[in-house]
């Protein structure tokens, strides 16, 4: 006698889908990253992505178009529950991953700002990752002038892209940064239309 006549319901395999306290289905989402062309930094942007509960859908990795700052783009499509992608997202920046977008998420405006002092002796590397480490900004362009050299007077003209209503905290950064280092900033000029 089978199941089915003895009264039991055969059991049907259905996929396992993760379900959250609303019952909520996993959602895609798209993150744009700026990474260096070094080998490894596109594996140390995904796993922050897996640790946190997020599933590849594709990723496109634009190599032979560079960024303005020489970081090679990277898309990543994904799909994970939806009170899930802020912590997949503060996870990649936590892990000094560059998100130039995320899911809705846009920089929205653009400003210009001026830093002049001594740039190259204050560590401009460090000026710029300190500024970049900010959530709310990207930084787009850097455009250097030292027409005396390293040990005299430089400016350096830096574009940043920021969330909508979020300049005025990428500004703060810049400012205290600035202030470290006895730089003075001339703030800011606006884009166009912004």
């Amino acid at each position: 006698m089978t199941g089915a006549e003895a009264g039991v319901e055969p059991e049907v395999e259905t996929e396992a889908v993760p379900e959250t306290d609303g019952g909520e289905q996993p959602k895609p989402h798209t993150i744009r990253l700026e990474l260096a062309d070094e080998p490894g930094q596109l594996l140390d942007a995904l796993r922050p992505i897996a640790e946190n509960g997020g599933n590849l859908l594709s990723i496109f990795h634009e190599r032979g178009n560079l960024t303005p700052r020489g970081r090679i783009p990277v898309e990543v499509d994904l799909e994970c529950l939806p009170e899930r992608f802020e912590s997949i997202v503060d996870a990649l920046r936590s892990e000094g991953v560059n998100v130039i977008q995320a899911g809705a998420e846009h920089y929205g405006e653009t400003l210009t700002v001026v830093l002049v002092g001594h740039l190259v002796d204050t560590d401009l590397s460090d000026t710029l990752r300190r500024i970049e480490q900010c959530s709310s900004a990207s930084l787009t362009n850097v455009s250097l002038s030292a027409p005396e050299g390293r040990d005299d007077v430089s400016s350096a003209s830096l574009r940043l892209a920021t969330h909508t209503g979020r300049t005025e905290d990428a500004l703060e950064v810049l400012r205290e940064v600035a202030a470290e280092k006895d730089l003075h900033v001339v703030e800011p000029l606006t884009e166009a239309g912004q």
